[in-house]
C-alpha cells in the first residue's frame, strides 16, 4: 500500500513546476516536508540524479516518469 506521504508529493510533482523546481535544485529541504519511507527518499533521490551533463529539466522529467510509474499506477 501506498502511504499518504508519496501521494501527495507525486501529486504536488506533478501539478506545482515551482515546486518540482525546488526539489531538483534542493531535494533534502523539499522532502523535508513529507514523511517519506527511506525506501520512498531514496527511491526520489535516486531519480533526481546529480550527474553535472544533466539540465535541471531532464532531472525533473526523470523524477516525474519515476514517479508516476512507481506510485501513481
Amino acid at each position: 500500500m501506498t502511504g499518504k506521504a508519496i501521494q501527495d508529493l507525486v501529486g504536488r510533482v506533478m501539478i506545482d513546476r515551482e515546486f518540482l523546481a525546488e526539489l531538483v535544485r534542493d531535494p533534502d529541504h523539499a522532502l523535508d516536508a513529507y514523511e517519506l519511507t527511506a525506501d520512498e527518499r531514496a527511491v526520489v533521490l535516486e531519480a533526481l540524479g546529480r550527474e553535472a551533463h544533466v539540465s535541471a529539466q531532464e532531472r525533473a522529467h526523470a523524477l516525474q516518469s519515476v514517479l508516476l510509474k512507481r506510485w501513481a499506477t
